[in-house]
């Protein structure tokens, strides 16, 4: 295997995940994204970045979308270089809108981009390499395959994605709170249980199956397919602010959820001017991106 090209570009979407009661299975994708462009060179590696983390996030081999990229063509034997690489970063970081999830894709795909035999580096073993990045296929797999998904691990370990039928017109709005709320994965799993009451997983399970109609062809079904019992109460101390917010929302008839483990919020439906004006007012950002149907892709 060698490195052919002398240069590879992606563009990869913001997801959410769970969606509700789809906890750690449901995902989609969003016309809202990151571009990275990467180069090899002989010397040592540099990652110039714009716009979202810049300043902070490393500019090294250190970087998420290097090491990523250099996983990838480790697997697919071809050999490492120095890369000068550009990002320009829009899904904001720790907000539970998938950009660990999106960065891994973009490393590994910018290495199938770059390589002379690419089939080396198939959406299966892509889709496998960010989940071990990711911990989980929740995020990578709408981020990968575009539009809706439904991802899971079976015994084995392996994961596995299957594309869940959406409405490609339904509206959606993502509403971030300021950086100051900002939380990790791993802060908001520690307050999860380990055990649950049987009546909450038999609510979770009906209503996921609800929330599948409701994404494809019911959306008068959405308030009664947001429900959750699983996450999203346990969280409320550590998202105090979002929660208001969901609960806020809810009571006026929007299906409100925490995106991802949050702290941005999920509404699977336009919202009124004054509600933006009120949150926006409040230092909160009103996205009203449409939903990817392509997912992540070389440019």
């Amino acid at each position: 295997m060698r490195l052919s090209a002398e240069r590879a570009a992606v563009r990869v979407p913001a997801t959410t995940a769970n969606i509700g009661p789809g906890f750690d299975s449901f995902g989609m994708a969003f016309r809202y994204y990151d571009e990275v462009e990467v180069r090899p060179v002989v010397g040592a590696t540099h990652v110039d970045v714009k716009g979202v983390g810049a300043g902070m996030v490393p500019t090294d081999d250190t970087n998420l979308v290097v090491r990523a990229l250099r996983v990838g063509l480790e697997v697919a034997d071809a050999p490492q270089a120095g890369f000068e690489m550009r990002c320009v970063n829009r899904i904001p970081h720790s907000a539970g809108m998938g950009s660990s999830a999106s960065a891994a894709l973009a490393g590994l795909l910018l290495a199938r981009g770059l390589i002379s035999e690419p089939q080396a580096l198939d959406d299966d073993t892509v889709f496998a390499l960010a989940t071990d990045f990711e911990g989980h296929p929740d995020n990578v797999a709408p981020a990968l395959y575009g539009g809706a998904t439904v991802a899971w691990v079976d015994a084995e370990g392996a994961p596995h994605a299957a594309p869940m039928p959406v409405d490609s017109h339904l509206p959606v709005s993502l509403l971030v709170p300021p950086d100051t709320t900002r939380l990790s994965t791993e802060e908001a799993r520690m307050v999860l249980p380990d055990l649950v009451p049987r009546a909450d997983a038999l609510f979770n399970t009906s209503r996921a199956a609800v929330l599948m109609l409701a994404l494809a062809s019911r959306p008068d079904l959405l308030m009664a397919g947001t429900e959750d019992r699983l996450h999203q109460e346990y969280r409320r101390g550590v998202l105090p602010a979002s929660m208001a917010v969901v609960d806020s929302l809810r009571s006026q008839g929007y299906p409100a959820v925490v995106s991802g483990a949050g702290p941005t919020v999920l509404v699977l439906a336009t919202l009124s001017d004054q509600v933006c004006f009120s949150l926006e007012r409040s230092g909160w950002l009103v996205l009203s991106p449409s939903i990817d149907m392509t997912g992540a892709v070389l440019v």
